[in-house]
C-alpha cells in the first residue's frame, strides 16, 4: 500500500522496502506573449518535473494540469489561489527561472507558509 502524509507520500515496492517520496510545486513561468511561447513554457515546466523525477520527487506542477480545464484569461486568480493550496500540501517549492509575477505570489504564498524554498536556473543548476 501508499500511505499519503503531509508533505509526501511512502512508497512500498515491496513488503520490506519503504521510501519516503516529497512532493516538491514545480514554479515556472507558464505566460507567454505568443501561442509559441505558452508552448515552450509547457515544455520547459514537463522538464522541470522529469528532473525532479529523477531527483526522487513528486512534481506538482498545476501550470501543466489547471490549464487544461481552467481559462488563463478568466480565471487566473482563482488558478493562483488553487496553485497555493497545492503549495501547502508540498514538501519544497522549486522555483525556476526569471520570476514572473504568478511565480511571485506563490513564493509570497510559500515563504508566508514557511516552506522550503530552492531556486534554479533554466538548466536546473541551483543558484540560492
Amino acid at each position: 500500500p501508499t500511505i499519503f502524509y503531509r508533505g509526501g507520500i511512502y512508497m512500498h515496492n515491496s513488503i520490506k522496502t519503504k521510501k519516503f517520496v516529497p512532493l516538491v510545486h514545480i514554479c515556472s513561468a507558464f505566460s507567454a506573449p505568443t501561442a509559441d511561447g505558452l508552448t515552450e513554457n509547457q515544455h520547459k515546466a514537463q522538464c522541470y518535473s522529469r528532473v525532479a523525477v529523477d531527483k526522487g520527487y513528486l512534481p506538482i506542477a498545476p501550470h501543466l494540469l489547471l490549464p487544461q480545464f481552467m481559462d488563463e484569461a478568466t480565471e487566473r486568480e482563482y488558478a493562483l489561489r488553487l496553485s497555493c493550496i497545492l503549495i501547502s500540501k508540498c514538501h519544497e517549492v522549486w522555483v525556476i527561472g526569471d520570476i514572473t509575477s504568478g511565480m511571485a505570489a506563490e513564493i509570497a504564498y510559500a515563504k508566508k507558509h514557511f516552506k522550503a524554498i530552492r531556486y534554479f536556473d533554466e538548466d536546473m543548476v541551483e543558484v540560492g
